[in-house]
């Protein structure tokens, strides 16, 4: 083996100048003549643009706008107030109100000739939101690494998930709530889309930065080891998604600040359409800022798709190619499938406290907007704090990483403890603050490690494929959690004995990471890979 440049240009190193040799089970190999030690780094094209400055605060601005504050959390709560205000009484019977002073605290809908309480109904349109994902990941994330499609396809999900949230403004009334659900299951998909194909983008951003370029000629002119440039690279990685990150935080607090000047004043927080106009006036704002993603992005398109393929069909195989060949990239599989884990356990947790948040605070958006803004500001210092930590420090990605998966398994146990009182578990008001101002800290920094980890250990020229399973591992997981959660509350009628299932993904997604998944050796696994594939 030998180290790469491009997949038609070995060039070997002396072992001084190359930390080490590797293949999955150790750093080493011979080549039969003598010892020497060999490596792989990451593919640069020549004719790759460096990235502008333009460019990437265009890049910041579209995660900016791209912050979750319409489709990932007023939406929900829009739904859940028009299903709750359809529903009724199962204790008063067809005709009661759930709403009413008297109501018992239980509210169901008619469902499929029967009736389903509405907190398992969000559940079971979160569920279908992750199978639509399953299938939309798996079938066209992998041709975004063709040609151009992997733009395009982040600009007509983009498009679509806007169109979604204008069109929640005709959301008005009680026996819409069907509507309602349909608009959520569109807006939820194409958001968790945009998160995914926007991720996708970042590797390649970051290995064609002037920091990047140059830590590469130094390494190239023999200035530098191995495992500088590995480290330079990977600070690289983590200082455009924590930057993205932070910039997500802090549209997340523009919006909700903005919000208030609908949510206070009596003229229109009394307008029944205040929910509506809310939704409408954050989608607007990612509009203004997003917009510009698609125009300042610098061309950097893949190679042609193959002669006899179809950008619909090309994804599934693929996807079938990469799990066949999970024994070279051992490491990478072992991070999906545990993460596979994590993200249903992280996501359906956050659904889950959402549901009793709401229905604690009565579904009021200026409660939410409050405790969204004690989120959004507590997580931009932490994301700016533990990014400055971490590169003060030369504190690894996983590392980092491990404070989030602590704190994300911390929180299911917490609520498992309002199964026995109603003094703890996500009971109280002030619980649900200190919940927002824990998860601003600890949790929200989440995204960030998580797909950093995804960057190092995926192929370099393959970043929509493995982003791809990437977002089947953080969305499409769910499938499991949305629909077992769903099952228990409709068995139990109460919401709180879903945390222990959630606190047992958790736990041993947990374990697997920080036990299962050497990062150093998975990176240099992924390059190999990578090398080959491309006929090096």
């Amino acid at each position: 083996m030998s180290i790469v440049t491009s997949p038609h240009t070995p060039v070997t190193h002396d072992p001084a100048d190359v930390g080490g040799t590797f293949d999955s089970k150790s750093d080493s190999v011979s080549d039969g003549k003598a010892k020497r030690t060999t490596a792989f780094i990451a593919e640069i094209r020549k004719d790759e643009p460096l990235v502008t400055k333009r460019e990437l605060w265009s890049y910041y601005l579209y995660y900016n706008g791209d912050n979750g504050s319409g489709p990932y959390s007023y939406t929900q709560t829009l739904f859940q107030n028009i299903a709750t205000a359809a529903g009724y009484d199962p204790v008063s019977g067809p005709g009661s109100s759930c709403l009413a002073d008297t109501a018992s605290g239980q509210c169901v809908l008619p469902w499929m000739g029967g009736t389903k309480s509405v907190s398992s109904i969000i559940l079971v349109a979160n569920g279908v939101s992750f199978a639509i994902m399953t299938v939309l990941f798996t079938s066209i994330s992998s041709a975004g690494d063709y040609g151009t499609f992997g733009r395009w396809l982040l600009f007509v999900v983009t498009a679509i998930c806007w169109a979604s949230q204008y069109a929640c403004m005709s959301l008005t009334s009680p026996d819409r709530w069907k509507l309602a659900m349909m608009l959520y299951i569109i807006g939820y998909v194409t958001y968790g889309a945009t998160l995914i194909f926007y991720a996708a983008v970042f590797p390649r951003l970051a290995r064609n930065t002037p920091r990047t370029r140059k830590l590469r000629d130094k390494y190239e002119n023999g200035e530098i080891s191995l495992e500088e440039y590995e480290l330079g690279e990977s600070m690289e990685k983590n200082r455009i998604s924590n930057i993205s990150l932070a910039h997500s935080n802090v549209g997340w607090v523009t919006t909700f600040a903005l919000n208030l000047a609908l949510l206070i004043p009596p003229k229109t927080a009394n307008d029944p359409k205040v929910q509506n106009y809310t939704v409408a006036m954050d989608n607007s704002y990612w509009v203004i800022l997003g917009v510009w993603w698609f125009i300042f992005q610098l061309p950097r398109p893949g190679p042609p798709l193959p002669k006899g393929e179809h950008y619909l069909t090309i994804g599934w195989k693929q996807v079938w190619a990469a799990l066949k060949t999970y024994k070279q990239l051992p490491y990478t599989f072992v991070y999906l499938v545990a993460f596979f884990l994590l993200a249903d356990g992280f996501n359906t947790t956050g659904t889950l406290i959402a549901i009793c948040q709401n229905d604690k605070f009565h579904f009021s958006f200026l409660e939410q907007t409050y405790l969204g803004l004690t989120q959004g500001i507590t997580s931009i210092f932490s994301t700016l704090g533990l990014w400055y930590i971490q590169r003060y420090w030369k504190i690894s990605t996983k590392k980092m990483f491990s404070i989030n998966i602590i704190v994300t398994t911390l929180l299911p146990l917490w609520g498992m403890i309002g199964i026995w009182t109603d003094k703890f578990g996500f009971h109280n008001a002030w619980e649900f603050w200190a919940y927002n101002v824990i998860a601003g800290l600890f949790q929200i920094p989440y995204y960030s490690y998580s797909q950093t980890m995804m960057a190092e250990l995926s192929p370099p020229g393959f970043d929509n494929m493995f982003f791809g399973l990437f977002g089947l591992s953080n969305r499409a997981s769910s499938l499991i959690g949305p629909n077992v959660i769903q099952a228990i509350i409709d068995k139990t009628n109460n919401n709180w004995q879903g945390f222990p299932f959630l606190f047992a993904l958790c736990m041993s997604a947990s374990l697997v990471i920080w036990f299962g998944v050497n990062v150093t050796k998975g990176r240099r696994d992924a390059v190999r890979w990578a090398v080959a594939q491309r006929g090096g």
